[in-house]
């Protein structure tokens, strides 16, 4: 791996209001983390460092930190912190490390050639895992490990251990079972085809079918209505003809008040039997 020179000086700014400054200045503030050293903070030029990462990919890169007035530190780039809506970086960290001491990081895995079952047999090819576990010296560290598909069928997968690495550099760390790609079989849609089928052929024979239920049901309803409207006539005129008996019956209480008024009579030959 090619090593990356970038400048620093020391940070004695600390806080988040003079942390901001020092971003709208144009600098990127950063932590060094020694190897039983305290932590280093610095700041670089933001678009000097910008320009330093054109053209890589991963983040586990290899660089020659050199601090304005002190000596220059061999650091692994840890850590590239961004704002969340603007992308802009904020704030680095870095690794200490030793070109003598191996180290554990994670390379990126990347796929290379095009698998027989996707370009002759219509499979798809799955990704299912992006990086790998190793364990090797900071000068033999990659930016990228390439695994070749292209022999692959459908149903076929490549699994970590078919992952090419030096073991005499490299010690891999994760389990060699773990799948890396596979290429699975293409998705038939044969059966939504169907389905529509069977919908249109259910919805050419409901029209009839409701018609002849609507014809049936016309009949026993225009009978059930006209027997219907017969009976509350009859009721309805039966209700109103017994009205005037009501009244005749009224009528009679003047009759009763005539009774009443032949009493006097009686009284007058009670009168004449006592002379």
């Amino acid at each position: 791996m090619k090593t990356l020179k970038v400048t620093a000086q020391p940070r004695e700014a600390r806080g988040s209001a003079n942390v901001g400054r020092l971003r709208r200045e144009g600098l990127l503030p950063a932590v060094v983390y020694g190897s039983g050293r305290p932590n280093r903070n610095l700041q670089l030029n933001l678009h000097a460092f910008g320009q330093a990462l054109r053209g890589h990919a991963g983040e586990n890169l290899l660089m020659d930190l050199e601090i304005q007035g002190e000596t220059t530190l061999k650091v692994l780039l840890k850590e590239v912190q961004h704002h969340p809506v603007s992308g802009r970086m904020t704030h680095v960290d870095f690794n200490e490390v030793s070109m003598t001491e191996k180290i554990r990081v994670e390379l990126p895995l990347r796929l290379v050639g095009e698998p027989v079952g996707v370009t002759q047999m219509g499979g798809i090819l799955e990704h299912l895992i992006r990086q790998v576990a190793v364990e090797c010296l900071p000068a033999d560290m990659v930016e990228h490990v390439d695994v070749d598909v292209s022999s692959l069928t459908i149903g076929q997968s490549l699994t970590v251990a078919d992952v090419k690495l030096d073991p005499a550099r490299y010690t891999i760390l994760t389990p060699a079972g773990v799948a890396v790609a596979t290429v699975a079989a293409p998705r038939v849609e044969e059966e939504p085809v169907v389905a529509e089928a069977a919908v249109g052929e259910a919805a050419e024979g409901e029209p009839e079918v409701l018609r002849e239920k609507k014809e049936e049901g016309e009949e026993g309803e225009e009978g059930e209505a006209k027997e219907g409207k017969k009976g509350e006539v009859k009721e309805g005129k039966k209700a109103e003809g017994k009205k005037p008996e009501a009244k005749k019956e009224e009528g009679k209480k003047p009759e009763a008040k005539k009774e009443e008024g032949k009493k006097p009579e009686a009284k007058k030959e009670e009168g004449r039997k006592s002379k």
